[in-house]
Order: C-alpha cells, then structure tokens, then sequence
C-alpha cells in the first residue's frame, strides 16, 4: 500500500470532519440566533436581565436566557354593554362602538404591556381591555344627554380617548381610535326627538311650497299681462312699421325716379362732351399726324444727308487708298528700279575696269573713260526718271479727276426719288438746295488735291507747264 495515500486519504477525512463542524457550529448559531420582525417584539429575560429586542436580532444563551414574542400589531375589538347606559337626562340607550388598541413602541411600554399580557391569551387581554373601556363608556355617557351622543359621535370619541389614556399608559397601551356605531333606546325617545324637526322642515316645506305657487301665480298672471301689452304694443308697432315702410318706399321710388332722370340728363351730357371732344381730338391727332410726318420726312432728309456725307467720306478714303497710294507706289517702285539700274552699271563699270586692268596698261584708261561717261549718262536718265516721276504724279491726279468727281456723285445717283419739303425760306430750299449742295461738293474738290498732294492746284499746274518746257541738260 502506498504512503502517500494513506495520508491524502487522513487530509481529507479530516477536512470533511472539519466542514461537518462548521456546519454543525452554524446550525447552532442559526438557532441560537432569533430575530424580531416590524410587527413584534422579543421579550428576552435571563441572567443579563430583561431587555427588549424590536427591529433586530439577538442571540440568546439556552438554559441560561429564554425569550417571548408580543405582538405589536393592532387590536380591534367591539365594546358593546350588554345592560343599559343611563344618560344626564335619565334615558336608557344602549350603545355599540368599535375601538382600536395596540402595545405603545417604546421599550418601558412594552415591557409594562408585557407584566400585564405576556402570559394570557387573546381572550383574555380583550376581555380586560374590553372591562375598562365599557366603564369608561358608561361614565361618559352618564355626563351627556341623547342628543348630543347622536348628534356629536366624535365629541364621545374623544372623551373616550382622553379619559382612557391614564388607565391604557398604566397597560403599556394607547387608543388609536373609538367610534360610536349605533345608539338605540327602548322608549323611541331617539325616533320622537326628530318629529319637531320634521314637522318644522314639513311646515316649512308647505309654506315654502305655497309662496312658491303663490308666487308663481303672481309672475303668470303678470307675465300673461305683459305678454297681452307686448302683444298690442307690437301690433300697434307693427302697423306704424307698414305705414312708415309704405313711406319710405314712395320716397324711395321717387329719389330713384328722380336719380335716373337726373343719370339720364348726365348721361347725354356726357356723351355730347364726348362727341365734342372726340372730334377736338380728331382735329388735333390730325394736326398732330400732319406735323408728324413733316417731322418724318425732315428726318429722312437728314438721314439721306447724312448717307451721302458718309458716302463722300468713304469715297475719299477710296481714292486715298487707290489713286494716291498707287501713285506713291509706283513712284518708289521706279525709284528703286533706277537706283538698282545705276548700281549694276556701276558694278558693271567696275568689273570691266578690272578686267581691263588686268589685260593691260594701257587699255586702262580707256575703260576708265567709258566707264565714267557712261556713269554721267546714268546719272542724267536717273534725274529725268526723277522728273517724270513727279510729271506722272501730277498727270495720275489730274487724269483721275472725273473719276473722284464721278464717286462724290454717285450717292444721289442711286437715291431714285428725293421729296421735297419746302419751307419756304427763300433761294436756300427746294431744288435750288440740292443744286447748291451738288457745286460745293464740285467746289471742294481742288481742296482734296491739294490736301492729298500737300501742294495748291496753281502750283501743280506750273509744275506740268515748267515740266513740258525743260531742256534737256547737255551731256558733257
């Protein structure tokens, strides 16, 4: 057998015993321990004396403490004397009430409560309780009379309350609440105490009943009066309304007889101010109409004078670009043709110069001789290109004369019908205008050359005259 099992095996028997003991040691203490719910209290006496125990627990020691419940809860209980109860005015009644008792909270309370109760039953408490409250009861009652026990209940209650508490504090007890539920007799003295009462409400019913249909008589018959007077006086009103209303009728139909001749009259006044003033109108738009169209064809002069002005404008900028500038144009170009003439002559020159020279010596100044009289003769037909270039100019200018006069004119040659609106303001209007207008445009002409040119006409033309009369220079 193995060692080491014999001693786990010890372990554990020994934990299980130990367990066991603290189940045991548990369950003791469970029952030792005793616990008072809200409703009761715990009575615990022994050798550390007596003490009460409300709300919590406590453990208590057998043999040596022991303990008791008392109930804290409330006690209903009915207090109903069996023999008659007596009152101030010698009337037997017999009364039945319901109180409501129960153990006073506080510890000193509780522990009288328990001297008096712990060791009796349910019964038996009631019974005593009951004993002190019924002799209570009947000694109030004997102080008061039936009326006030019927008609103020809680009055007894409270007396009962008051009364009590001294004996109830002696118990360990308080009164929570006495309430008085029936009070009978035998002699019907509480029945016969109510007929005055009911015969006076009964009397006075009637009487109030009686005025009330005396009352009621009084306010129908008025009614029926007023009603009767209401009935004549709407009559009357009613008939005076008709008169008045048949009244008013005639004035109205009248006002409105008379509102619609008086419509009528406006009515054709109106319109004969409206025929009136249409034909004022008329006569005026027609005015108006003819000034308007004065005011047109004014306009379309203008705009036609201005067409034509725009019209010479780009005529003259047409024959700036054209004649002047072609002009100047093929001035440069002989210019140029001259100059690159002379320019090759001369390279020309040169070239057979050098080659001469380099023939001989003596054939070198010959070619130098021809060289040179043939650069004077360049330079003499350079000059006259020179001159006939300004000739041409002049010629160009003066033979595109009809030209530009003909592009001046041409605006009114594509107007194909002029209106003319006189206003007579003498020899300046009507045709006479257009004629004047047709010269100075002719007279500006000159003008146009000689801005163009930068030279006046008188010059350009001597400059042709001296032109066709020059010499020509002798070639030296």
């Amino acid at each position: 057998m193995n060692p080491l099992n014999g001693i786990s095996g010890g372990v554990l028997v020994m934990a299980a015993l130990m367990a066991l003991s603290i189940l045991f040691l548990l369950s003791m203490f469970a029952r030792l321990y005793r616990k008072a719910g809200p409703h009761e209290a715990l009575v615990v006496y022994g050798f550390r004396g007596t003490r009460v125990v409300k709300g919590h627990g406590t453990i208590i020691f057998p043999m040596i403490e022991s303990c008791r419940e008392l109930s804290l809860q409330l006690m209903s209980f009915d207090v109903a004397p069996q023999q008659d109860l007596y009152t101030g005015q010698g009337v037997a009644v017999t009364v039945e009430a319901v109180a409501q008792i129960k153990v006073k909270s506080d510890p000193e309370s509780i522990i009288t409560a328990s001297e008096q109760f712990l060791t009796k039953t349910d019964a038996q408490r009631e019974g005593l309780i009951r004993l002190v409250m019924e002799g209570h009861l009947r000694g109030i009652i004997g102080q008061l009379t039936v009326e006030e026990i019927v008609k103020q209940p809680e009055m007894v209650g409270d007396r009962m309350r008051g009364t009590c508490a001294a004996d109830m504090d002696k118990m360990g007890l308080e009164v929570i609440s006495f309430t008085i539920k029936e009070v009978r007799d035998k002699n019907d003295y509480i029945t016969n105490m109510g007929r005055p009462d009911v015969a006076r409400i009964k009397r006075d019913a009637d009487v109030a009943t009686a005025e009330a249909e005396r009352d009621t008589a009084i306010r129908r018959a008025a009614a029926m009066r007023e009603a009767a007077i209401a009935t004549t006086n709407a009559d009357q009103e009613r008939v005076l309304a008709e008169t008045l209303s048949q009244a008013k009728q005639a004035e109205a139909q009248r006002d409105l007889e008379v509102k619609r001749a008086t419509y009528l009259e406006s009515v054709k006044r109106q319109q004969a101010q409206a025929d009136k003033s249409y034909d004022i109108q008329t006569s005026i738009m027609q005015q108006q109409l003819i000034a308007e169209s004065v005011k047109v064809q004014q306009i379309e002069k203008e705009a036609q004078i201005k067409v034509q002005d725009f019209e010479i404008e780009r005529r003259e900028r047409e024959l700036i670009a054209t004649v002047l500038k072609a002009a100047e144009i093929e001035r440069r170009r002989i210019e140029t043709l001259a100059g690159a003439e002379r320019q090759r002559r001369i390279s020309e020159a040169e070239g057979r110069a050098s080659a001469i020279r380099a023939e001989g010596e003596a054939e070198a100044e010959i070619t130098f001789k021809k060289g040179d009289a043939e650069a004077r003769a360049m330079n003499v037909k350079a000059e006259a290109y020179q001159e006939w270039n300004q000739a041409a100019v002049v010629d160009k200018i003066i033979t595109n004369m009809p030209e530009i006069v003909r592009a001046l004119a041409s605006p009114l040659a594509n107007v194909d019908k002029i209106t003319i609106v006189s206003t007579g303001n003498g020899d300046a209007a009507g045709m006479h205008k257009i004629t004047g207008d047709m010269a100075a445009m002719a007279a500006q002409i000159p003008a146009l050359f000689e801005t163009l040119s930068g030279m006046k006409m008188s010059d350009l033309l001597g400059k042709v005259q001296s032109i066709g009369g020059k010499t020509p220079k002798a070639s030296s």
